[in-house]
């Protein structure tokens, strides 16, 4: 990254492909801890391609494969011509059940507009509300898988300091099973919602704009991970 950002000027952007069975976290934080990266790039959205085919059977004996799914902004269910209806149907609930808030686009050969995996910003702060905006609502899924998410609301404001602490302490215990956290917060006495997201044990939030007049302020929080 460090020689590629000395030619900006002959490409738009970089596209980091992992090994099959990588682990994206640590190229994700890539981008938060080293000072001279994070000035000069942008972490635009992690897209994560799923085989329809074999997706159960992967999920089953792969926990990388979990977390792949779980870590993901963006996940290409491919090779979709391949099973049936039914089968893409309970397919997608199980990915849904990993990782509620992850667009899922179907795809033949991995034919998807380019337009639906890049330029998305799905790690910007000042995005995530747009990026999918139900992606924080409470979901019923049945699953064993060993990743899973967890979505937790409050119906009354928090109180910052102690949400931080909290969280901090959270993240500092539990950090290296949690793959990925986002978070809409009312905090006492702030116009303002708290956008929150969190990569393992790295967390960063900010003020993010007027609650809408015409939605509630309720606090949400989602967690991912084993």
């Amino acid at each position: 990254l460090g020689g590629l950002m000395q030619r900006t000027d002959r490409f738009d952007g970089i596209l980091v492909e992992t090994t099959g069975l990588a682990d994206p976290a640590p190229v994700a934080q890539t981008f938060f801890v080293d000072e001279d990266v994070s000035e000069r790039t942008r972490l635009d959205a992690v897209a994560t391609i799923v085989d329809a085919k074999f997706l159960e059977a992967r999920l089953d004996d792969s926990p990388e494969a979990a977390e792949q799914v779980a870590f993901a902004d963006v996940l290409v269910l491919n090779k979709v011509d391949l099973v049936g209806a039914d089968d893409l149907a309970r397919l997608e609930a199980r990915l849904r059940a990993i990782n509620p808030y992850a667009r899922i686009l179907r795809s033949h050969r991995c034919d998807v507009p380019l337009d639906d995996i890049l330029g998305l910003q799905a790690f910007d702060l000042t995005r995530v509300l747009q990026i999918e905006p139900d992606f924080l609502e409470a979901h019923d899924h049945e699953h064993d898988e060993a990743v899973t998410s967890l979505s937790l609301t409050a119906d009354r404001p928090l109180e910052p300091e102690r949400f931080m602490a909290w969280f901090q302490r959270l993240l500092a215990e539990r950090g290296h099973d949690i793959l990925r956290s986002k978070g809409i917060l009312d905090f006492r006495g702030e116009r303002e919602r708290f956008v929150v997201q969190g990569v393992h044990m790295l967390m960063e939030g900010d003020l993010m704009g007027a609650w809408p007049e015409d939605a509630p302020r309720r606090s949400r929080l989602v967690f991912i991970g084993r």
